[in-house]
């Protein structure tokens, strides 16, 4: 399956070039939106270190595979068909800790990186959300995810 992100008139030119090349019968799956950012990912890093840290009993890799499992599955499932019924196909009847070795290397099941920006967004407010109630101290985004929204 081919995945492109289309941020400008080239790579649109580009992208219909591609299908007119491609032999019939073909099926095209577009959704709206724009790829996770940098300062999404970079803060997604930064905090998946401060919680592992004031955790002090899982790596950042167990967080963050946690995090992909519990927080980003829901949304990718809620908004992508073909992630819900694949995933709910081949990982979900696996047991838990089967599922959250998934996640994490050598395997990492993608999650995150399959994320719009929007997407991305709820990700990380969830990954705060959820942390913040547990006491867990994030360093402030300011209005980095609003940024990454425009």
């Amino acid at each position: 399956m081919t995945t492109r992100f289309l941020e400008n008139d080239h790579d649109r030119r580009m992208l219909i070039r591609f299908l007119e090349n491609q032999p019939l019968p073909i099926t095209v799956a577009l959704t709206k939106g724009g790829k996770r950012s940098l300062r999404q990912n970079k803060l997604q890093r930064l905090w998946i270190n401060e919680i592992a840290e004031q955790l002090a009993d899982q790596s950042p890799e167990e967080v963050r595979g946690y995090c992909k499992l519990t927080i980003g599955v829901p949304i990718l499932r809620a908004e992508n068909d073909t992630f819900r019924e694949r995933y709910d196909a081949v990982v979900r009847p696996l047991p838990y800790e089967q599922k959250l070795a998934l996640m994490m290397e050598p395997l990492d099941f993608p999650i995150s990186r399959l994320m719009t920006t929007k997407q991305a967004t709820a990700y990380l407010d969830g990954i705060h959300r959820h942390f913040s109630e547990k006491g867990i101290a994030l360093t402030d985004p300011g209005d980095l995810l609003a940024m990454a929204d425009a």
